[in-house]
C-alpha cells in the first residue's frame, strides 16, 4: 500500500471528465484497457490509497488481511486487479455493505484467467480506456465536438488544423501510448518492439496460454495488422500469415491467439451496425479489424513515415482497398472516435452492404438509435464522389440521421451545400 502522490506531466484524458462525473455518484469504477494506455496515472490522481497488485508483496498483504480495503482512506485504487481476481469479489461485497460513492477505483490490463464469482453488475461500473485520441495529444484545439453533432441541430462547422498528411503519418508511428509517444524515434521503436515481445513471452503465459511457436503468433499478428480497417476473414488472415507454409497451425491454435489477444485488449474490432429497419435487410455483419493502437500495426509491418507516405510497405498479402496509410489513418480516426463516443454515451459501428456496393466507415449511435455517420478520406479535399455513401444513408434514415461528415487530412472545417460537414481529423474532439 502506498500513499497518493502527484503524477508528473500528466496529460488530461477524455475519460477524466467521465470519472469526475461518475465517481461522486458511484461506489466503484473499473478502468479497463491494454497495458500502457495510462490507466494507473489517471486513477492515481483520484486515489488516497493505492494497492499495486503486480507487486507480489501487495498481493500477499491483501490475501492476509482483506479488510484493509474497508479500513483504508478512500478512494481506494486497486491497480492491476486481475493479478488477484478474488479482489473483485472483495470490492463487490464491500460495496454491498457500504454503497457510499467514491470508494473504489480498479484498473485492469487483462481479463483474469480465473473469473470472479460475480460480474459486479450493479456494484462496479466499467469504463474502457484506450490509447490517446488525436484531441488528447494536444496537436490542435478541436473546433468541432462529436457531442454537438449528436444533438442533431446541425451546428456551425468552422475551424482549422495545421496538420498535413505527413503529420498524420507521424502520429500513427508515434502511437497513443503516453509513455512511448514522446521518446526519440529509435527508443520509441525499441519500446514498441518490447511491447509486442512482452505479449508473446509474458502476457500469453500469464493468461495460461503457452506459445509453442512464437514466430507463428508474430506472423499471425503481422497479418492481422495488414488487415487493419478491413473485414477480411480470419481464414484469409491465417493464409496470409502462413503463405508457403505446409505446416499451418490448427484452427484451435489461432482461435486461442484471438481469445488471449482479446483478453489483453490488444484486438479492438469494430462491429457492423445492425439496425432493426426493413430498409437495411442486407448488411454485412463482419467486424473491421483494428489493433489497440495503429502504431502497433505499423511496427509489426516495419512501416516508418516515409514508407507510409510513398506506399512502399511490404507485408502479408491481405486484400485492401488503397494504401496502408489510408487504412492506418482510418484506424487512428476510429480510435479517436471511440474515445469521444464513450464520453457522449454513444457507441461506434461501421456499415457495409453484403455485396459491398455501399459502405460507411463509422456510425456513432445514440441510445435512441439515431446516428451520426462519418466517411474517412485520406485526402485534403472532398468531392461529391466522397459523399455518395453518406447521401445514400441519409435517403434511408431521414431524420434519424442526426448529422453526417467526412473526416479528412485537410486544414479547414466547413459545411458543404448539401449539409454534409467536412472536418480535419485533428479538428474533431469530444
Amino acid at each position: 500500500m502506498v500513499a497518493y502522490g502527484t503524477v508528473r506531466e500528466y496529460r488530461t484524458r477524455v475519460v477524466d471528465s467521465e470519472l469526475d462525473e461518475l465517481l461522486p455518484s458511484l461506489a466503484a469504477i473499473s478502468l479497463e484497457g491494454p497495458k500502457g494506455v495510462g490507466k494507473t496515472a489517471t486513477a492515481t490522481r483520484r486515489a488516497r490509497t493505492v494497492f499495486t497488485l503486480d507487486d507480489s508483496a501487495q498481493r500477499e498483504l491483501l490475501r492476509a488481511d482483506p479488510q484493509r480495503l474497508d479500513r483504508s482512506p478512500t478512494p481506494v485504487l486497486v491497480d492491476e486487479w486481475q493479478r488477484e481476481p478474488a479482489v473483485w469479489d472483495l470490492v463487490r461485497r464491500s460495496v454491498d455493505r457500504d454503497p457510499a460513492p467514491g470508494r473504489f477505483l480498479l484498473t485492469g490490463s487483462a481479463t483474469p484467467t480465473i473469473a470472479p464469482t460475480h460480474s459486479g453488475a450493479g456494484r462496479i461500473v466499467t469504463l474502457r480506456m484506450r490509447p490517446m485520441s488525436l484531441a488528447e495529444r494536444g496537436l490542435a484545439t478541436p473546433a468541432v465536438g462529436l457531442s454537438d453533432l449528436l444533438t442533431g441541430r446541425h451546428p456551425v462547422v468552422d475551424g482549422s488544423s495545421d496538420l498535413t498528411m505527413s503529420d498524420y503519418a507521424e502520429e500513427i508511428i508515434r502511437s497513443g501510448f503516453p509513455g512511448i509517444r514522446d521518446l526519440p524515434a529509435r527508443a520509441r521503436r525499441a519500446q514498441l518492439d518490447g511491447y509486442l515481445t512482452r505479449i508473446v513471452e509474458r502476457d500469453f503465459p500469464e493468461q495460461g496460454h503457452m506459445v509453442r511457436r512464437p514466430a507463428t503468433l508474430k506472423a499471425w499478428l503481422t497479418a492481422h495488422a495488414s488487415a487493419t480497417s478491413t473485414t477480411t476473414s480470419y481464414s484469409v488472415i491465417l493464409d496470409a500469415a502462413t503463405a508457403g507454409d505446409d505446416d499451418k497451425p490448427a484452427k484451435t491454435t489461432t482461435i486461442g491467439y484471438r481469445d488471449v489477444l482479446s483478453q489483453l485488449w490488444l484486438l479492438d474490432p469494430l462491429s457492423g451496425w445492425s439496425p432493426n429497419r426493413p430498409t437495411f435487410a442486407r448488411l454485412g455483419m463482419a467486424p473491421k479489424h483494428h489493433l489497440a493502437d495503429p502504431a502497433l500495426a505499423a511496427r509489426l509491418l516495419g512501416a516508418d513515415v516515409h514508407a507510409l507516405l510513398d506506399d512502399s510497405v511490404s507485408g502479408p498479402a491481405v486484400p485492401r482497398h488503397g494504401p496502408l496509410l489510408g487504412a492506418l489513418f482510418e484506424s487512428l480516426v476510429t480510435l479517436s472516435m471511440r474515445v469521444y463516443a464513450q464520453a457522449a454515451e454513444a457507441v461506434v459501428h461501421h456499415v457495409r452492404t453484403r455485396n459491398g456496393d455501399h459502405e460507411v466507415d463509422l456510425i456513432v449511435e445514440r441510445a435512441d438509435h439515431r446516428v451520426v455517420a462519418f466517411e474517412i478520406k485520406l485526402t485534403p479535399a472532398v468531392s461529391d464522389r466522397d459523399t455518395v455513401h453518406l447521401r445514400w444513408l441519409r435517403d434511408r434514415l431521414g431524420d434519424d440521421l442526426l448529422d453526417a461528415a467526412v473526416i479528412t487530412t485537410g486544414t479547414h472545417a466547413y459545411r458543404r451545400q448539401d449539409g454534409i460537414a467536412v472536418i480535419p481529423a485533428a479538428a474533431l474532439g469530444p
